[in-house]
């Protein structure tokens, strides 16, 4: 929960609680929407994407065959087989489980 350009500049601790988040993430998705793989990754740095300057974050995006591969996952991308309020609460109410 700290604000840093890279995980470079992250601690042993900081890494450990990042994917701890990351597997209990995909545990919750799996659960809630059944994906059948996942997409993990993280924009660093504005020629990679990265939006707001000095920060990253990582992405989990649960994926299904036949679904948009290689879709952007940024701007105004809407690709969405549930509705987005639905997603939500699922994922936030499993998140506080």
């Amino acid at each position: 929960r700290v604000h840093l350009a890279s995980p470079e500049q992250m601690t042993a601790g900081e890494l450990q609680e990042m994917w701890e988040l990351t597997r209990r993430a995909m545990t919750i998705l799996r659960q809630e929407f059944r994906p059948e793989g996942f997409n993990i990754g993280m924009n660093i740095g504005k020629a990679a994407g990265a939006g707001v300057k000095d920060h990253f974050h990582q992405h989990v995006v649960p994926r299904w065959s036949g679904d948009a591969n290689f879709m952007a996952t940024i701007g105004g991308t809407k690709v969405l087989s549930y509705d987005q309020e639905t997603v939500f609460s699922a994922v936030r109410d499993a998140f506080a489980r």
